[in-house]
């Protein structure tokens, strides 16, 4: 057996993590060696890496730290769970304190159930629906992200040419989905209603980012969804990772005004702290009754951290900022200045671009044409798009180097976004 040599002490935190994770990374963040930050410590909208420098943050945990980074009403909630027990693997007083929340708040949540993360959640949703239905097959749209595991990951690299509703295995690991998953064109509801109908009998479920991306329902799209699934006995399933508690305190159901049957939850949920739920219609979420085991009609639920008394008494602090009287309005607002700087910053070098989002979300999509659906993404410049995004940060802005969203907080103020758009300028220009 071979020994490994030690990492020499004097090695920088750089250097260890990229002899310790591939490219130095947890996933995603597949930076030049020489960019790599290792993260010591954030607060508010601001982090610092090992080597004492500061970035303005525009990823926040890729959202999940909604609230910003150590809020203190989280950080004392969580502290306090944690000297009564950090885990026990089973319904607790706060786990039925966050369950009723979510109860009172989304629309569709008439039974709860948790788990670690929004993974978990989109996963458990599809196999509660097809145990629900008792059919193989599931929808999904195309270039959308619903988690590490197979179908989640299935059809979000599609490229060009494609041949829909056939799934492109790229990325999932899983060449068995090729036959399971089939996939539809976000914002095109005629195509997708056909497909739906002409499947109906396989199809267990659609499962929709309802803001896709970066990218708004087109008018009826989630309305027509809703529809057609309906119509067929199809579970309809909101992958609400990203936008609950995000754009509204009952997230997408709530703002867009379209009740799913099942929803999965995690993210700004947590605070930064890990979580997931998924929730939805008590007949359907009565597959994970352990009084049905074995079956039929059974799909096994169960999380070692998933209700866990700290993340969920962190979520519940969280909660409570987020429903706080105007919150939502000052994050709306707060995005919609963001998006317009980004507008005129562009504007004003002559570049042509399309800046996409909602509530605090933004993207920066290099095209002089619309931006609605997976095809005119796949036409914007993304090679401009990842230069311009290791230009932020080499200037001080810490974010998403694949340049999908930027995420705004509670904690963000126009100062941040003043630097942000002062770094843009300077990446930007030759």
């Amino acid at each position: 057996m071979s020994i490994r040599p030690s990492v020499p002490s004097q090695s920088s935190w750089r250097e260890r993590a990229l002899a310790a994770l591939p490219a130095g990374s947890n996933g995603e963040f597949g930076l030049p060696p020489e960019l790599v930050p290792v993260i010591e410590r954030g607060a508010g909208p601001l982090v610092w890496d090992t080597e004492g420098r500061e970035f303005a943050d525009f990823t926040m945990a890729w959202g999940a730290a909604l609230p910003g980074h150590a809020r203190p009403e989280i950080i004392v909630a969580a502290m306090k769970a944690a000297t009564d027990g950090a885990n026990f693997a089973a319904v607790n007083r706060r786990a039925v304190q966050l369950a009723e929340r979510l109860q009172q708040l989304c629309p569709c949540a008439e039974r709860v159930r948790f788990v670690a993360s929004g993974t978990e959640a989109t996963m458990l949703c599809l196999r509660v629906a097809h145990a629900a239905t008792g059919r193989r097959k599931v929808l999904r749209f195309e270039g959308a992200y619903h988690g590490q595991h197979p179908v989640g990951v299935a059809g979000m690299i599609h490229g060009q040419p494609r041949n829909l509703p056939h799934c492109d295995p790229s990325g999932a690991g899983a060449p068995w989905v090729e036959n399971d998953v089939l996939v539809a064109p976000y914002n095109h509801l005629e195509q997708t209603a056909a497909i739906i109908t002409a499947h109906a009998s396989e199809l267990a479920a659609v499962i929709v980012e309802p803001f896709h991306r970066c990218l708004s329902p087109a008018p009826g799209f989630l309305q027509g969804l809703r529809e057609v699934t309906r119509k067929h006995g199809v579970v309809l399933v909101f992958d609400e990772v990203v936008t609950g508690f995000r754009f509204a305190p009952g997230g997408a159901q709530q703002y867009y005004g379209v009740t799913p049957d099942l929803a999965a939850y995690g993210k700004a949920l947590g605070g930064g702290f890990p979580i997931g739920a998924y929730a939805g219609r008590a007949d359907i979420m009565d597959a994970v009754n352990e009084h049905r085991l074995p079956g039929p009609g059974y799909a096994w639920s169960a999380s070692t951290t998933g209700g866990n008394p700290v993340s969920c008494a962190a979520a519940l602090a969280t909660l409570d900022l987020l429903c706080q009287p105007g919150t939502h309005d000052h994050l709306h607002a707060l995005g919609r200045r963001f998006r317009q700087r980004l507008t005129d910053t562009l504007a004003e070098l002559h570049i042509p671009a399309q800046i996409l989002g909602d509530g605090p979300i933004a993207q920066l999509a290099f095209t002089s044409k619309p931006v609605t659906d997976h095809d005119s993404y796949l036409a914007t410049d993304r090679v401009l798009g990842r230069a311009v995004m290791l230009g932020l940060i080499r200037n001080g802005i810490f974010l998403n180097p694949m340049g999908t969203k930027l995420y705004l907080s509670l904690a963000h103020t126009e100062a941040q976004l003043d630097r942000f758009c002062d770094a843009l300028r300077v990446s930007l220009k030759p």
